[in-house]
């Protein structure tokens, strides 16, 4: 057995211990959200991933103090400035102003949420005491203070008695509401408590506990005296003497404290106390972070909001806490390190509230996730863009970066290293590597490098053969290595230092398919070269050097896909899978020596693009593939195409190279533009409630309707005569992927089928002028991913008729126009059927008229009618939406111009420059891949785009062009004109405008007239 087919079946194994795992429920989750690092070695690498809710959603600032999620599953949001209601699309804000007759929140700094079991709600403000949102009305109702009201105007807390009612934690005691009777009692807490309580919490064993600024006390069920708990001295006493502003009970029992300055401690359920490792007491002298708030996202795994450092995870029995703060260089972050507040919402994602702003993150979106770049985190990649991965022997995994950066990944070591290139290497894409016999590495990038596998230094060029060629694969062949480049292939004997050469020949069948050797595999006993102009396949001897090629062939449907090769994978079922720029190519029962019959997988059957990149297998027989689109799942059997989404984890959108490789523990890595994607196929989210579609706001005429009679599935919304205009707006509140959740609507009666909305748009429906009648709106969401679901909701809506829509009305008003009507048709009748012959006549005429214009022009306002390629105005259409789609991609334009045009036009006359033009652009087109486009720029001058392709690949088929048209004979009246070009090539650079980018290709064109003409240069 072979070195990888060893290695990938000690991948299988561990990945099949990670399923067991799972079965079993023990924890193989990432860091922070139920950290394991002993079951999960890519826990110090998996961070949380924030989606950030912005004022473009309508919350009023950044700095997010409170959190709550109401009855029907809306998170409301509390601010500095105001309150904001929020659905996952849009936020309703509501301040001192007030609206409608509604009187506005008496305060617009808010501390604390507490949702009501009637889906109200209560608010606890800095200085305007508590306030009561009834949805019934829509209206704030402020609580009195002082005699018979609060104890003060600062309210800190709120909590729950489970009983009905409420605690209040305010600056100057504590209170007890009855939100039945709306009744507020003062309780004493005795001469040792301080008045200024920040924190209050009733666990299920009927204790009170209090948390104010002289510490931690208790009243125990039964008793009317807060004293304090029983606790060891030292670092629990340091702790519960501080002041307490946060207390939580977990599903365990655990009772958590947080404190001001000392940390945080837990108290297990048989009344012992512990320290939170590295958070607990005075460190070295130091203040501690104050705790803001605790939350149990996992069985065993607490949460600390803290106010400066971020949120501390912690798992009961872990060594320390996990920080997951935020980092200036990842968007995903946590928005700040100041976290006031954290809440888990009822389909499980994970709010944090901080003063930079409001974040979620979805613990269950783990199939997937991403190690992204950041300049500030060891544990981080160094580049953008992952452009080879390779597994050693050691389980390590080797990351090839741009710039000549190198990251190791050391999963026992819980570390990840950082290597750079020096010399001619340090600006140039690292591509491959390949390990020797003697364990060290070898890096593909312009020539070949080695790393030392213990010291890892770095021996920059190991072959002065190799020097300025781009490597774009590499394989070990026993002693040798095979070395596939923009040359062609070498081969390297490690032993005596022997280096052979085997290129295209053009007059040679049997010679490589193409000089551009983008992947090597071995299958079976043979080695298949994927270029981009097919495969060539040898023995693995390569004894002869004659190889069996294998091509796209148009007229054969089983034929490769597309000839732009990018990986080929033998499976342990003995399937075939190519994967190529147009396409999956399939062989269900592979055989050596053929025949060679693939039936192809792409956009038709569900992949997000044709264009696919790497190709990876699990050990359940389901295959995995990137494509410049994302990734996708080809269930094993059945062939079925799931295509992953945020849902999934997934946040990497576009892979365009060729890099994947298995990881020790049965992942997938597939290297992506902006990161690395790490896929976990064994993973299975827990089941959960599906998320309810419900109306989130709607507006009758100008009256909005109150929260709490908004209709829910099922139930009917009644509107008065006079109302006949109806918004609606809506939401899935799942919160998760909301722009990859797709809406509908339809209105039964009126809408002849569903109204989709526009992707990214909030989903909202509106209808004026409504019939009077009994209808039915029907709402549909559309979940997608690798487990997508359809979530509808059906409301009934009654319209009121006004008077003269009732029955009686209409039926006196048909009496009345009955005999009107019927000889008023009579006439009309007569004069239409004359004047409808002739009209009919002429509307024929003028119709086949103007279809004929319109096609014509048409053709003509984008076609050069020469050469029958695009005109520079179409061209240039057609590149400004490239341009506009480029943000992640390498696109390059080549801009040519015939050599000595005017000479031929003088000699042989302009009819034979005429012909000259169209040769020079047949020899274009015959260069183009299905995406490139080509246009006539100016007389002599053309024009090529090529989207997806990297400037060294567009200089390649620049020459590829240049050199057949150098070639090529132009005959014309029996005369034979040569023709050269010369070719400027140029690369979109970020943020670069089309003038700026044509610019540069001009400039590149001029060198190329400049230095001697015949000859592609590139734009610097």
């Amino acid at each position: 057995m072979n070195h990888s087919r060893c290695r990938r079946l000690h991948h299988r194994c561990l990945g099949l211990l990670a399923l067991v795992l799972l079965v079993f429920g023990l924890p193989v989750f990432g860091a922070g959200i139920a950290h394991a690092s002993s079951s999960d070695p890519w826990a110090p690498f998996d961070t949380p991933w924030f989606d950030r809710v912005s004022s473009n959603e309508g919350v009023p600032q950044s700095i997010i103090t409170s959190l709550a999620q109401d009855q029907r599953g809306l998170v409301w949001v509390g601010t500095m400035v105001g309150l904001a209601r929020y659905d996952g699309y849009r936020a309703q804000v509501f301040d001192t102003r007030g609206s409608g007759g509604r009187q506005g929140l008496p305060d617009t700094y808010v501390r604390t949420l507490f949702a009501l079991p009637d889906g109200g709600l209560l608010i606890g403000t800095n200085a305007g005491g508590l306030v009561r949102f009834d949805p019934a009305t829509n209206h704030f109702r402020t609580y009195s203070i002082g005699t018979n009201g609060t104890s003060d105007r600062k309210i800190y807390e709120l909590a729950d008695d489970h009983a009905g009612g409420v605690w209040i934690a305010t600056d100057s005691g504590l209170d007890h509401l009855d939100p039945r009777t709306d009744t507020i009692t003062r309780l004493k807490t005795g001469d040792g408590t301080a008045p200024r309580n920040f924190s209050v919490l009733q666990d299920r064993g009927g204790n009170l506990w209090l948390g104010n600024n002289n510490g931690l006390f208790v009243r125990r069920p039964g008793s009317t005296t807060f004293v304090r708990p029983d606790h060891p001295e030292g670092t629990i006493a340091s702790v519960l003497a501080n002041q307490i502003w946060s207390i939580r009970e977990d599903s365990a029992g655990r009772l958590w404290v947080g404190s001001g300055q000392a940390g945080a401690v837990y108290r297990d359920a048989h009344g012992q106390w512990h320290p939170v490792p590295g958070f607990s007491g005075y460190q070295n002298g130091s203040q501690q972070s104050t705790v803001r708030d605790l939350l149990e996202v996992a069985a065993n795994t607490m949460w600390i909001a803290t106010d400066g450092s971020g949120i501390l995870a912690y798992t009961v029995g872990d060594a320390g806490v996990t920080r997951i703060d935020h980092d200036a260089a990842v968007a995903s972050s946590l928005p700040g390190d100041s976290v006031r507040g954290l809440l888990q919402d009822r389909s499980g994602n994970i709010w944090a509230a901080t003063d930079l702003g409001l974040a979620h993150t979805d613990p269950n979106a783990r199939t997937a996730f991403s190690l992204l770049p950041s300049s500030l985190k060891q544990n981080a990649l160094s580049d953008t863009s992952v452009r080879g991965i390779y597994v050693d022997t050691r389980s390590r995994i080797w990351l090839g970066l741009g710039s000549g950066r190198i990251d190791m990944i050391d999963l026992a070591g819980a570390q990840m290293k950082h290597l750079h290139l020096g010399g001619d290497q340090i600006h140039r894409d690292v591509q491959a590597f390949v390990e020797t016999s003697d364990g060290s590495i070898l890096v593909g990038t312009q020539g070949l490098a080695r790393i030392n596998p213990d010291t890892l230094a770095i021996q920059p060029s190991i072959l002065p053969a190799l020097e300025g060629k781009p490597v774009l694969s590499l394989q070990r062949d026993g002693p040798r290595v095979l070395i596939g480049t923009y040359d062609g292939l070498y081969r390297y004997d490690t032993r005596t230092g022997g280096l052979d050469h085997v290129e295209h020949d053009p007059k040679d069948p049997g010679s490589l398919a193409s000089n551009t050797v983008r992947q090597i595999a071995h299958i079976g006993d043979s080695w298949w070269y994927g270029t981009t102009n097919g495969i060539s396949i040898a023995s693995s001897t390569l004894a002869n050097r004659g190889f069996d090629t294998l091509r796209h062939r148009q007229e054969d449907p089983a034929s490769l896909p597309q000839n732009y090769i990018s990986s080929t994978t033998l499976d342990p079922q003995g399937r075939l899978w190519v994967s190529t720029s147009g396409g999956l190519g399939l062989i269900d029962h592979y055989s050596a020596g053929g025949p060679y019959r693939f039936h192809s997988i792409g956009v038709e059957q569900g992949l997000a693009s044709d264009k696919v990149s790497g190709v990876l297998d699990d050990d359940q027989g389901n295959l995995w593939v990137s494509t410049s689109n994302g990734i996708s799942r080809i269930d094993d059997g059945t062939h079925a195409v799931h295509n992953l989404g945020p849902r999934d984890g997934l946040h990497i959108a576009s892979y365009v190279y060729v890099g994947a490789a298995h990881a020790p523990g049965g992942e997938l890595l597939f290297g992506g533009l902006g990161g690395l994607t790490v896929i976990r196929p064994h993973w299975q989210p827990p089941a959960t409630t599906t998320a309810a579609l419900a109306i989130t706001d709607a507006v009758a005429n100008s009256d909005e309707i109150p929260f709490g009679k908004l209709p829910v599935d099922g139930q009917s919304l009644t509107l008065e005569s006079h109302s006949r205009n109806l918004r609606v707006d809506f939401a899935l509140l799942d919160y998760q992927a909301s722009v990859e959740t797709s809406y509908s609507y339809r209105w039964e009666g009126i809408d002849d089928g569903w109204t989709r909305i526009p992707r990214g748009s909030a989903p909202s429906a509106a209808y004026t002028n409504l019939p009077q009648g009994k209808y039915h709106l029907q709402l549909r969401a559309e979940t997608h991913g690798l487990y997508p679901h359809t979530v509808e909701t059906r409301i009934g809506v009654v319209v009121k008729p006004r008077w003269y829509e009732t029955l009686l009305s209409r039926l006196l008003a048909v009496l009345l126009l009955v005999g009107l009507v019927a000889l008023l048709v009579h006439l009309r009748t007569l004069y239409l059927k004359r004047q409808a012959v002739q009209l009919q006549r002429q509307i024929d005429e003028r119709t086949r008229d103007l279809l004929a214009a319109n096609q014509r022009l048409d053709e003509l306002a984008g076609t050069d009618g020469l050469t029958g390629v695009y005109n520079r105005r179409r061209f240039l259409e057609l590149v400004g939406g490239e341009h506009e789609l480029a943000s992640n991609r390498s696109i390059c334009i080549a801009l040519f111009d015939l050599d000595h045009f005017k000479r031929i036009n003088d000699t042989h006359g302009h009819l034979a420059g005429d012909a000259v033009i169209r040769c020079a652009i047949e020899v274009i087109r015959q260069h183009c891949r299905q995406a490139d486009f080509v246009g006539r720029y100016g007389g002599e001058e053309f024009i090529l785009c090529l989207p997806d392709t990297t400037l060294p690949q567009a200089l390649d088929i620049a020459e590829r062009i240049r050199g057949e048209l150098a070639t090529a004979v132009v005959t014309h009246e029996g005369r034979s004109i040569g023709v050269t070009v010369s070719i400027g090539v140029a690369a979109l650079r970020p943020g670069e405008s089309i003038e700026q980018w044509l610019s540069r290709a001009d400039k590149a064109l001029y060198e190329a007239k400049h230095e001697g003409r015949n000859r592609s240069v590139m734009a610097t």
